[in-house]
């Protein structure tokens, strides 16, 4: 089978989607050996693929910009994407959107539906694309992949999908992930400041993320004489999130990093007393499950997909109550008994997702979407 990904968030981007599509690429890479794998992307700055694959064909456009088509496709449907890519028995679109195609079965994930369920916490622009477009994908997609079951139900329900054509196939988290050697640990946090104790979240500055409350249990562990280091970039309506870190009380003690190598992350994992996930809603959670894969005990809370990907690895909490949010926090912290149940569950969860199984199951649904009729 002739198979072409559209890898382009993964040239746009390191987080999210876009390291969603390299890491499965680079196991479908190994995987795929009886099958034609070819890369699509546009290339307009001539900067080549930027993480390596072996069997692969790696496929750039370089005459015409990806925003260019990308405008053609959102206002008119057209031109089909193949005219760019050529012809494929079948088509993976890893970011939501299944362009026009002339020929050939469209593949798409669709990783949560936040931009419906919450628009409220949606970039807007990017929330208007989607709105335009995710009716007709939904409609033409031969099959749709999601990240969980949480998310395959979501999408069954807002659009209307026959629960046939939707997969939920679990994401993997990376080798890399795990607890390094203590002097590894001690190198990373230096280079980033970290002196002292600190508790951790993972993830891009935006609303979803319930970070104002996250802000506001940290000031409620007066006793926990250490930092809030916040690691991500900043998103989309991050405004308010960033005066409620100036006007906090303890607004010397948290930490944004906008930018951690990823050979680093690990070690700021492994070096946090608690990891802390309190999103209104998640389709996956890549963050918590890396946290328990580097032996740290993570609290979360309930939002979205958190309960069936986090099992119980997380001690977790529904709604948002500070001070029962508080409470547990200490006890993670100062019960040596709970700590070590919990990093224990945590290992144990984490070690359930791993890339080569998801591509596996992605390349069954490939090979199940070009056998049907």
């Amino acid at each position: 089978m002739d198979i072409c990904i559209d890898v382009q968030a993964a040239i746009a981007q390191r987080a999210g989607v876009g390291r969603y599509t390299q890491l499965l690429v680079q196991h479908l890479d190994r995987l795929a050996a009886d099958h034609r794998l070819r890369l699509f992307f546009f290339d307009f700055h001539r900067r080549g693929l930027p993480f390596p694959v072996q069997r692969a064909t790696s496929q750039p456009m370089t005459w015409c910009p990806g925003r260019l088509a990308q405008s053609a496709w959102k206002h008119v449907q057209w031109p089909p994407f193949d005219a760019f890519s050529g012809p494929a028995d079948l088509f993976h679109f890893p970011n939501f959107i299944a362009p026009p195609l002339r020929r050939g079965k469209a593949v798409v994930t669709i990783h949560d539906m936040s931009f419906l369920r919450h628009p409220e916490f949606t970039e807007d622009r990017n929330r208007q694309y989607l709105l335009k477009r995710i009716d007709d994908t939904a409609r033409r997609a031969a099959c749709i992949l999601t990240v969980s079951r949480f998310s395959a139900s979501e999408i069954a329900e807002t659009l209307h999908v026959p629960a046939d054509r939707i997969r939920a196939v679990h994401l993997g988290i990376a080798p890399e992930f795990h607890r390094p050697p203590h002097d590894v640990i001690a190198r990373a946090l230096t280079s980033l400041g970290l002196d002292r104790p600190y508790l951790l979240t993972v993830g891009t500055v935006e609303p979803r993320k319930n970070l104002p409350f996250l802000i506001e249990l940290f000031e409620r562990l007066p006793a926990f004489d250490g930092r809030l280091v916040i690691a991500g970039r900043l998103g989309w309506k991050f405004g308010p999130i960033l005066e409620r870190i100036k006007r906090s009380p303890r607004a010397a003690d948290i930490l944004l990093l906008q930018h951690v190598e990823d050979n680093a992350l690990p070690a700021l994992y492994a070096g946090a007393e608690l990891f802390l996930i309190t999103s209104f809603y998640e389709g996956f959670g890549f963050p918590p499950l890396e946290a328990m894969a580097c032996g740290t005990p993570v609290l979360a809370s309930r939002g979205g997909s958190l309960p069936e990907i986090l099992g119980d690895g997380a001690l977790s909490l529904a709604g948002f109550d500070v001070a029962e949010w508080a409470n547990a926090a200490e006890r993670l912290l100062h019960e040596t008994d709970l700590r070590r149940r919990q990093t224990a569950r945590g290992l144990t969860q984490a070690a359930r997702y791993d890339w080569d199984r998801t591509a596996r199951e992605t390349l069954a649904a490939y090979e199940q979407t070009r056998g049907a009729a």
